[in-house]
């Protein structure tokens, strides 16, 4: 009787619980593919004729296309932690630009990442490419909910470990470096890690992209039968700019375009092996970049398309991406989104879509906006706040109306009698300006004034209620 007993307790939870791979179709798969520097108008699904990006079309007639999709911040590190947390970036304290190799602070892993809420769930997770949230062991990837990493830990154009020694700087030092594809192990100290270790110094950037790419590719395949999350965010396109030699285009007047090109043949490389797994039906795939173009590289930098300006910019072009989701049978192929949406949504979005609430007690700003994936339901963000590349408030969305109030900031170097001049004030009609030209400010006085106030009113409440980032012990 025992031994029959102890049998029993053995089998009989098998017997009741579901198979694994019943409990994988039960939670959907996501994968964010996350490139850098890349403009509005450098794919073919958004306008480009002279980018091919056939792969990344063919998602966007699979899937959306979303055309008023926001990052909250022009520059890297801000981008990439309100993407991961739903926060405005000076929630979280990492709204002060970007993170070099000698900064002492970072993503504090106290914070409710993407990765944190998946993993929750039994969800495998990792992250492939450039992180730049801190490169100390504190602030990694794998303190922040990922499972494991590979990757550069900052920008390809920075040294380990004190950023000093590098090559010639503007488009014209980036010309050279593209004429000698050596220069990637000669003219650069840039690392690259395996979780919390440098394995290459320097990395070969010539072949990232296609590592990072293969690394995601192994890693669905280990994990085709539970619920698995991939965060890619590229290195390319920032710059320098670096493709593998097999792909490579010779001539530095079309290296932003090759390595756009190349990136779109990885993607479709990624997208093939989700196919050939029939992961498809069960699989969310979100196609972004982290700003706008860095537009003073000429070709080495992308194009905003009809948008004003580029990366550093509260202008459309620093901030509005381009944006494909992926998900047949859940997103409606060949299908359109011009309601307003951004990177710090997708947190509480995907919440929604595996049906587990984020914790009450963390206040986020990023917005339910699952119905924007399956129909043509209206947006629930009314609102959008710019925050300049080094974290001062500049700008508020509401509906078609966008303003922008430039204050000069004050020089490290000013006397005591320094005086700001009066703000630059700025008010656009998206609707029916995309590309800002007109100013209607002056024949608005009312609704500036209220867009002001409203804008220092939600940037009022998040200033009272940041919350720290990790800081190295003195």
């Amino acid at each position: 009787m025992i031994r029959f007993l102890l049998l029993a307790s053995l089998i009989l939870p098998l017997v009741l619980s579901p198979p694994h791979s019943q409990a994988a179709k039960d939670k959907p798969n996501f994968i964010i593919i996350f490139t850098d520097d890349q403009g509005y108008g450098d794919l073919g699904c958004f306008g480009s004729t002279k980018i091919k990006t056939p792969n990344i079309d063919r998602m966007a007639k699979e899937g959306r296309r979303f055309t008023n999709f926001m990052v909250a911040s022009p520059v890297c590190t801000p981008s990439r932690a309100a993407l991961l947390t739903g926060c405005y970036p000076k929630r979280v304290g990492m709204h002060q630009h970007v993170l070099f190799p000698s900064s002492t602070k970072g993503l504090n892993s106290t914070e409710h990442t993407i990765a944190d809420h998946l993993k929750g769930q039994g969800y495998s997770t990792a992250a492939f490419g450039k992180w730049h949230l801190g490169h100390h062991p504190e602030t990694l990837p794998q303190q922040n909910g990922f499972d494991t990493y590979f990757g550069i830990p900052y920008s390809n154009d920075m040294n380990h470990p004190d950023n000093k020694g590098k090559p010639k700087g503007g488009w014209a030092g980036m010309d050279a470096l593209w004429k000698d594809p050596e220069s990637t192990l000669t003219k650069w100290k840039t690392p690259l890690m395996e979780n919390e270790k440098i394995v290459e110094l320097p990395a070969d950037q010539r072949t990232v992209t296609r590592r990072y790419t293969q690394k995601a590719i192994d890693f669905i395949t280990a994990n085709k039968e539970k619920p698995f999350f991939v965060y890619l965010p590229h290195s390319m396109p920032h710059i320098p700019l670096y493709v593998p030699d097999d792909v490579r285009d010779p001539n530095h007047l079309n290296a932003y375009t090759n390595t756009i090109e190349h990136i779109d043949s990885e993607v479709g490389r990624l997208m093939d092996k989700v196919r050939e797994l029939d992961l498809s039906k069960n699989t969310y795939v979100i196609y972004t970049t982290d700003n706008g173009p860095w537009l003073p590289f000429r070709h080495h930098g992308g194009s905003a398309g009809p948008l004003r300006d580029g990366k550093g910019s509260t202008f459309e072009g620093g901030q509005r991406v381009p944006c494909v989701m992926w998900a047949p049978g859940r997103i409606p192929a060949g299908s359109e989104c011009h309601e307003l949406m951004g990177t710090i949504d997708l947190l509480p979005t995907i919440a929604t879509l595996t049906g587990t609430p984020l914790p009450a007690k963390r206040k986020i700003d990023g917005l339910d906006a699952s119905t924007l994936l399956t129909g043509e339901a209206k947006s629930p963000r009314k609102e959008f706040l710019y925050y300049t590349s080094r974290g001062d408030i500049q700008g508020l969305r509401q509906n078609q109306w966008k303003l922008l109030v430039k204050r000069k900031r004050k020089p490290r170097n000013a006397g005591k009698n320094w005086k700001a001049s009066a703000p630059e004030i700025l008010l656009f009609d998206l609707i029916a300006d995309m590309g800002e030209k007109n100013n209607l400010a002056k024949e608005n006085p009312t609704l500036v004034k209220k867009l002001t106030n409203r804008m220092d009113e939600l940037d009022g409440e998040i200033t009272k209620n940041a919350r720290t980032p990790w800081h190295k012990p003195q």
